[in-house]
């Protein structure tokens, strides 16, 4: 073995140093993914080969998905892991290192040391077993691409010694194993296909009884084929889409439960909620603090029990939408549909998060589908009903499902027929269920005066004078272009407006115009009024895109070159969703607090160094935020505050005001006047990057100091900490780095004496 490790190590300095020169020290980054998005390319190309491809092409690309997914996420992974075998440039001073940019990959710091979080296990290379494993597949389906793809993974591992990250027995042994595996799952897919697709797919087994040749025919006699096949073929289209369904829930259950982001302001303090259950709450209703209840009772006090039920409730959208679109245009071409779901950034989004727009927008498109059926001329009054109890359902997670009686009555309006179900008793009765589910919030607000109608009104902008403008109408144009899918935003707007010429053709498509345009467009309008926030339309949004899909198909237009448009546009917009980070192998890195997904991410260490601050201030002191959304997000990461919070005695406080401005002013034991006096505190506030407006630049130069060259949102330490504590000590300002050296929060320290 020390032979061997000698050879290795002789062959490693002969590639990594003797052979250098200006020409490989540009190519080989390049080829290790230097500057080459490979992921990027992979989405772009997807859904191209699935919507344009051969059928053989089509079966290629799936496979060498699984390959990548299973070899590099569990079998690379796992050996990895066992033999921990240091990479060269943490053994070998002399070895040169360069051009890294890989998953999981971090450099040396600029002092020599290591991160502790980083991956710098080097037997066998994940890059040379997955070069080797496509280019193996490739050649099973394709002989004539081995004489491209054998070279140019032979390059790729070459590559891997040359940047001086891999020895060569590392790209041996990742080659070797890449390209059995590749045979292996093309055999135990074959098997899996010949086991399971007779019996679930049946007339797509006979059709396609081979994978590696997928045009060849079953040699079966007729009779055979005609017993077989099954008498709806479109079955197998359902059975695809509930496959790909329960694909996608699982996948988003394993993304949630990586830890990759954090909780959100919201999940965190409506966490809170859940541990103080009441009828209603300040800003919401009770819906979302029962959900994540339920959610942290099964699994913890984790992200993957706060969000569990997010992933739950899009699978369940999902299939109502597939199933009822099924019935309208064919399953073909729902599935197609269906795929548009996971390209919509606003409902990817919906999918990870548990904010009470998930189960607002499920209420909701139940309530659109059970109203459909109760509107035609058979309509039953259980239909009815069941509308009445989703709207309810939909209510008690949010306030804007009221809407939805407002939506059937314009529906009524516009369509004679449907009015005859006004004499009968069903729609009464769905707005008897509605209103029985209202009850519980209503004597909630009365209890506590009314507090939410006056939150509401204020956040609606109610209250202010009417100044009209165009700012906020161009910028909720942009907003929702951006989280609807630029083609599928312009496709839906096209729809809503063109299908009047033909609305009679089809009753359907106006019923779903009238129970979503009337959000959509209103809230639009509501833009001369003030600024209305982008996730606010999002009930409308499936219902639109029905009407959308619909209309396509209705004018029969050709859907392949604008679907896969919005594909690769929706999933390259969604992968940086999931993955911000891929912005930066795209454009450039961009700095922490510019970082789409900032806002949840580096949350666990903030509140550590929070609880750590305190301890070393006082350890009994106590923490008081200066914002709601940071007084749940303390609370949820830091274990002291997280036990505390079950106590009548709560660690983290948010700040107190003059008027109710969030739960905490309505929850006796975190009013810390009254049950703190005396004792020592620390105050945090988040510091926000602010754009550099001149109206802002006055206020820095005046209170706000800047700081490595950052301008930061104006906010004075509110005047009752000054009075309420007998001193109070600027303590500084922390940053909060991630592993790849980037600050992504930053938060200034008080010290606070004595509360009076």
């Amino acid at each position: 073995m020390h032979w061997l490790q000698s050879m290795d190590t002789a062959l490693f300095h002969f590639i990594n140093s003797t052979l250098a020169n200006p020409v490989f020290d540009w190519l080989m980054p390049v080829l290790s993914g230097r500057g080459v998005p490979w992921l990027i390319a992979v989405i772009i190309a997807l859904p191209l080969v699935f919507f344009l491809g051969s059928r053989r092409l089509k079966v290629c690309a799936l496979l060498m998905v699984l390959i990548i997914a299973v070899g590099n996420g569990l079998i690379i992974d796992t050996i990895k892991k066992s033999v921990a075998r240091p990479r060269p440039f943490v053994t070998l001073a002399d070895a040169r290192l360069f051009g890294e940019t890989g998953k999981g990959f971090v450099p040396p710091m600029a002092d020599g040391t290591l991160p502790a979080t980083a991956s710098h296990n080097s037997m066998p290379s994940a890059h040379a077993a997955n070069c080797f494993a496509l280019a193996t597949l490739a050649f099973l389906f394709y002989r004539r691409s081995g004489w491209i793809f054998f070279p140019l993974a032979a390059s790729v591992a070459f590559s891997r010694v040359y940047n001086g990250v891999h020895y060569p027995s590392d790209v041996l042994a990742g080659a070797i194993l890449g390209a059995g595996y590749a045979i292996a799952l093309l055999m135990a897919a074959q098997l899996t296909w010949n086991f399971f697709g007779r019996k679930i797919f049946s007339a797509w087994h006979e059709e396609m009884h081979s994978l590696l040749n997928p045009e060849a025919r079953n040699q079966k006699p007729e009779s055979s084929q005609v017993e077989i096949q099954n008498p709806n073929p479109e079955i197998e289209w359902l059975r695809l889409g509930f496959l790909v369904i329960v694909l996608a829930l699982v996948a988003r259950w394993l993304y949630i439960a990586s830890g990759l982001i954090g909780l959100s302001e919201d999940e965190a303090y409506q966490w809170l909620w859940s541990k103080h259950l009441a009828l209603s709450y300040f800003s919401k209703p009770p819906g979302i603090a029962y959900i994540q209840w339920l959610g942290t009772s099964l699994f913890g006090d984790n992200n993957f029990g706060v969000r569990f039920f997010s992933p739950v409730f899009a699978a369940i959208l999902s299939w109502l939408i597939f199933n009822f679109m099924a019935r309208e245009i064919g399953a073909r071409k729902a599935f197609l549909f269906l795929l548009l779901t996971f390209a919509t950034p606003l409902l990817v989004v919906g999918s990870i998060l548990m904010t009470i727009d998930p189960p607002l927008v499920l209420c909701w498109m139940w309530a659109v589908i059970a109203g459909w059926r109760a509107v035609q001329p058979a309509g039953r009054t259980r239909d009815w009903l069941i509308v009445g109890l989703a709207t309810g359902l939909g209510f008690l997670c949010k306030y804007s499902a009221i809407f939805l009686p407002v939506c059937f009555a314009i529906y009524f309006a516009l369509q004679p027929s449907a009015r005859a179900h006004l004499r009968k008793p069903g729609p009464w009765l769905a707005l008897g269920v509605l209103g029985f589910c209202t009850l519980p919030v209503i004597i909630w607000n009365f209890q506590h005066g009314w507090v939410t109608v006056h939150h509401v009104a204020g956040n609606a902008g109610l209250d202010l004078k009417w100044h009209p403008t165009l700012k906020y109408f161009f910028e909720f144009f942009g907003a929702q272009a951006g989280l609807l899918n630029p083609v599928f935003f312009l496709g839906i707007l096209w729809a809503c407006f063109a299908f009047w010429k033909t609305r009679k053709e089809n009753p359907l498509q106006l019923f779903l115009f009238c129970l979503g345009a009337p959000v959509f467009f209103g809230y639009w309008l509501y833009t001369f009024h003030s600024r209305v926030l982008p996730n606010w339309i999002a009930p409308a949004v499936p219902p639109l895109s029905c009407l959308m899909m619909l209309f396509c198909v209705q004018r029969r237009v050709n859907l392949k070159p604008w679907f896969a448009t919005g594909m690769v546009l929706g999933l390259l917009m969604s992968a940086v969703i999931y993955d911000s980070d891929l912005l930066g192998k795209i454009i450039a890195k961009l700095p922490g607090d510019k970082d789409p997904s900032h806002r949840v991410r580096g949350w666990p260490e903030t509140a550590s160094l929070v609880e750590a601050e305190r301890v070393k201030f006082d350890p009994d002191a106590f923490i008081i935020a200066d914002h709601y959304g940071t007084a749940g997000l303390f609370t949820f990461y830091s274990p002291p505050a997280r036990a505390a919070a079950l106590t009548d005695t709560p660690l983290v406080y948010c700040t107190d005001a003059a008027d109710a401005i969030s739960q905490f002013f309505l929850w006796d034991e975190y009013d810390y006047r009254a049950h703190r006096r005396g004792q020592n505190a620390i105050y945090v506030r988040r510091l926000d990057h602010y754009p550099l407006e001149s109206g802002w630049v006055w206020k820095w130069l005046k209170h706000e100091p800047i700081q490595d060259g950052e301008f930061y949102r104006f906010r004075r330490l509110p005047w009752n900490m000054q009075n309420e504590f007998e001193t109070v000590t600027n303590l500084g300002i922390r940053e909060i780095k991630l592993m790849d050296g980037r600050v992504f929060q930053r938060v200034q320290i008080y010290g606070c004496y004595h509360l009076k």
